[in-house]
């Protein structure tokens, strides 16, 4: 009994760090959105994809993140404890609320890419499939009067693993989804048993997709932990119909180069990611330190509309590349709109074995044409679907 307390303290524990590892990837995304994140220029010197701590409070208390600036300095020193973002010099261990540049560690390629972030991207991951799926084993289901969301049975997991090419014998997907167990990722019902490939109930633990206030942060640790877990979210009643955030999908960064600079995700986890906006995400997308160009606000050197891409003489040239996921996801972070483009690519990944390029532009994504969607779209087709992505892109000659 007393080595089951551990187990399930312990997982409670990863549980928390995996809600401040979303709460944190989706403030990321905002940040960039609102454009707080950007390159800064301080003694001669350019730190690229950074904010100025006393804006960021600013911006945290505008938008009721946080009753007041004392709270704010708080929350963003739990993330910093956390590893999540650091001072761009690492010489302030405390945010300061000053004019002070700081920065999200998956924006530099220097978050902490360990064990346990790597099972609780690839559960992420798993997560956003099993709730894109048309025919998706989580359900709302009922056991001993006891009404439970997301549930699925344990061999039903198995068996979906083995069919989506999650894993290659039964043996395989039984360690995985212990590993999740353990991480506080999934548990069974009523808390009783390990994972078994059996008829038991299990579910997930959390909500990936549920919008984080940041404010949980401080006070999540003191609530029931199985409050998420039995309340139905808006997010999961209408899965089929949003598309997940960047930073679900994101928790996913990937490894940073010398000449190339970390921006937000794609699933390598992403394409956020995830891992993670990930993020991405992305794409987005859940694997994760993103690289780019260094001159991240002229990543383009030109922009073409998407009739200029198939105009005669146009200096493009049309690939086709197939990139076959890892347990990491794709490692490729897309950007902008009609058309999207790749931001980011992460060196030792799939996408970048498979010949993804940095200023390529997507045309199609498994034979479905994308050049009129968003990034989000685009990362959400390439999340939901299977392992083995085949991307049409039209490449600027140099």
């Amino acid at each position: 009994m007393e080595r089951t307390g551990s187990i399930r303290r312990k997982a409670i524990d990863r549980q928390h760090k995996g809600e401040v590892m979303i709460a944190g990837e989706q403030l990321r995304l905002r940040l960039h959105d609102e454009k707080l994140i950007k390159d800064r220029r301080y003694h001669l010197r350019t730190f690229p994809n950074c904010f100025v701590a006393q804006e960021l409070i600013d911006w945290l208390v505008s938008h009721k993140e946080a009753p007041d600036r004392a709270t704010a300095v708080c929350l963003m020193q739990h993330l910093m404890d956390h590893d999540i973002l650091h001072h761009v010099c690492d010489k302030r261990p405390m945010l300061k609320d000053a004019k002070v540049l700081y920065r999200f560690r998956k924006d530099d390629g220097t978050f902490p890419f360990n064990t346990e972030v790597k099972i609780f991207m690839r559960g992420q991951r798993l997560y956003e499939h099993l709730i894109g799926d048309k025919n998706s084993i989580l359900h709302l289901r009922e056991e001993h009067g006891v009404a439970y969301q997301r549930s699925f049975l344990g061999c039903q997991l198995i068996d979906w693993l083995l069919q989506n090419g999650e894993a290659e014998s039964r043996r395989q997907g039984l360690e995985l989804c212990r590993a999740l167990q353990e991480h506080g990722i999934i548990q069974h019902v009523a808390k009783k048993h390990d994972f078994y490939d059996s008829g038991l109930l299990y579910q997930f633990c959390i909500n990936f997709r549920r919008r984080r206030r940041l404010s949980e942060l401080l006070n999540e640790s003191e609530q029931d932990d199985s409050e998420d877990v039995a309340a139905s979210t808006q997010e999961d009643n209408h899965a089929d119909k949003s598309p997940p955030q960047d930073g679900n999908s994101a928790f996913q960064s990937v490894r940073l180069s010398k000449d190339l600079k970390q921006v937000t995700c794609g699933r390598r986890g992403s394409l956020n990611s995830p891992q993670l906006h990930s993020s991405g995400p992305l794409v987005q997308l859940p694997s994760t330190s993103v690289r780019c160009n260094p001159e991240s606000g002229k990543l383009l050197r030109r922009h073409f509309t998407c009739e200029e891409l198939f105009a005669p003489g146009a200096p493009l040239i049309k690939r086709v590349l197939t990139v076959i996921g890892d347990d990491m996801g794709w490692g490729f972070v897309v950007r902008g709109m009609a058309p999207c483009y790749v931001q980011a690519v992460d060196p030792g990944s799939p996408s970048a074995a498979a010949g993804v390029k940095v200023r390529q532009f997507v045309c199609q994504v498994n034979g479905k044409c994308v050049l009129y969607l968003d990034y989000r779209t685009v990362n959400r087709l390439v999340m939901t679907g299977p392992r083995t992505v085949v991307l049409e892109v039209m490449e600027p000659l140099e």
